[in-house]
């Protein structure tokens, strides 16, 4: 006989889970992790600075692209921003002018989203 399936606390994560804006990520070198699902913002910005790439570099990168999407959430200014790409993925050595733009592609999409 088959019975209905029965919730048991035996899994912490399962209390952990609760928002609904997570994903699990299966890594091939790694541990799973649950990561937060982006925000529009995030989604909308990472899609312009891929187009970008694309356009600059004739690459197609959305892991790069959000991680160009997370480091200016940590600046203010175009400035601060190109610094801290640099830091972060200096060996790319964009140049000022491919910084700019993504600069702006992602004031537009935080405006776009509010």
């Amino acid at each position: 006989m088959i019975s209905q399936r029965s919730r048991s606390s035996k899994c912490p994560v399962e209390a952990k889970v609760t928002s609904g804006r997570e994903t699990l990520r299966l890594r091939s070198g790694g541990a799973a992790t649950v990561e937060e699902v982006p925000s529009e913002f995030e989604e909308e910005a990472s899609r312009k600075v891929d187009d970008l790439l694309e356009s600059y570099m004739g690459i197609r990168d959305p892991e790069l692209a959000s991680t160009m999407v997370e480091t200016s959430k940590k600046t203010v200014s175009v400035q601060e921003f190109a610094r801290r790409l640099d830091s972060v993925l200096g060996e790319f050595a964009f140049p000022d002018e491919f910084v700019v733009e993504v600069w702006a592609a992602i004031g537009e999409a935080r405006e776009a989203c509010g």
